[in-house]
């Protein structure tokens, strides 16, 4: 086995469901990489139509002798639907896919989250492989097991936990990304350093302009400690029921700056951004983190150019939106607060009007 490409290993510790992250450049290139980690004779490709033409013709070499299928699908969260996933059946069934096949998700987090999502299903579960193309992807929506769909009414409400057999982050990928698709990965990377790791923060501020202008040293460090903090949060806690909600840090606030907006018009890293914003404004209000702190946290989202202010949605549509989130518990919505730099917390008894108070503030 060849791992000369590969600059950084995190493992996702889950037991029987244990698996390595794998973070270099030209991974894509490396056959005795892609062997030795698809185990599969028979792979169904998921792509779409603009990271077909870029990756395809290399993954396909890279796999050599293998049954290849694919299927490219249109571009765009607003094509995250069972529609689109009924494709991806439909390619397992007319290639004959059994359960000893795997999906191989060829793109950002909209290929990864539904190719996962109809692994997941099919025959009641084949594995899958991610092969995250996008900084966001890299850094968070490939790594975990959560895979899904949207619905009219709310982001991500129909999905399955299913855990990758591997994720191969190949950086290099990164060259051909826009720079808006880039920078809204950085919003998952802030992320990070606020609800975990203060030194990691520290480390980003030093760094925004080499993570800005994409230095590749940079890049490959961001998306381990990013990784890295991920499987620590996950191995505590697969399936969400505590600890793991922290990843939702500014989540709930963007989701409904995603879902109001309509899909794809706000990039789910654009809405993360402002809705860490709205919970980092929300946290001072309640006394737990200073103005100072408030300001640090929004003016490196500045630095990477991206957005600080919701679209004024209105207060009363906002909470209603809020209240389709998968972290309401009896009626009440939970909040992804921050108590301090580096520490969050899943909160679900703060006063109303602070709340009320912020979504009126920042929606109005």
């Amino acid at each position: 086995m060849s791992e000369s490409t590969v600059s950084e290993r995190v493992d996702i510790d889950l037991g029987a469901r244990s698996y390595p992250i794998l973070i270099g450049a030209h991974l894509l290139e490396d056959a005795a990489l892609i062997d030795a980690h698809v185990r599969a004779r028979s792979v169904l490709i998921v792509t779409n139509e603009t990271i077909a033409p870029l990756y395809v013709p290399t993954l396909r070499r890279s796999l050599g002798e293998r049954r290849i299928a694919e299927v490219v699908l249109p571009d765009g969260e607003q094509h995250k639907h069972l529609t689109t996933v009924s494709r991806i059946f439909d390619a397992l069934m007319e290639a004959r896919m059994n359960r000893d096949a795997a999906v191989i998700a060829l793109g950002g987090g909209v290929v990864g989250d539904m190719a996962g999502f109809a692994a997941a299903c099919y025959q009641r579960g084949i594995d899958y492989i991610q092969i995250p193309t996008t900084l966001l992807a890299q850094v968070d929506s490939s790594v975990g097991g959560k895979t899904g769909v949207n619905h009219p009414k709310g982001k991500n409400m129909i999905g399955a936990f299913h855990q990758p057999r591997c994720v191969i982050a190949d950086v290099a990928t990164l060259e051909t990304l826009s720079d808006r698709e880039y920078r809204a990965g950085l919003a998952e990377v802030v992320k990070y350093g606020l609800i975990y790791d203060v030194d990691f923060l520290g480390w980003l501020e030093a760094n925004a302009e080499a993570l800005a202008t994409r230095e590749r040293r940079a890049i490959i460090h961001a998306v381990r400690r990013s990784c890295e903090i991920k499987a620590r949060v996950v191995a505590l806690d697969e399936r969400e029921s505590g600890l793991r909600a922290i990843l939702n840090l500014g989540h709930t606030f963007g989701h409904a700056i995603e879902t109001a907006s309509g899909y794809g018009n706000w990039l789910h890293g654009e809405a993360v951004a402002a809705g860490m914003c709205i919970a980092a404004d929300m946290s001072a209000r309640l006394g737990w983190i200073t103005t100072a702190d408030r300001e640090r946290a929004v003016q490196l989202l500045v630095r990477f150019g991206l957005p600080t202010e919701a679209p004024k949605i209105g207060a009363t549509r906002a909470l209603a939106l809020m209240g389709m989130d998968k972290k309401v518990l009896e009626g009440r919505v939970r909040l992804v607060l921050l108590r301090s730099l580096g520490r969050a917390e899943v909160v679900g008894d703060y006063p109303a009007e602070a709340l009320n108070a912020t979504l009126a503030q920042h929606f109005e």
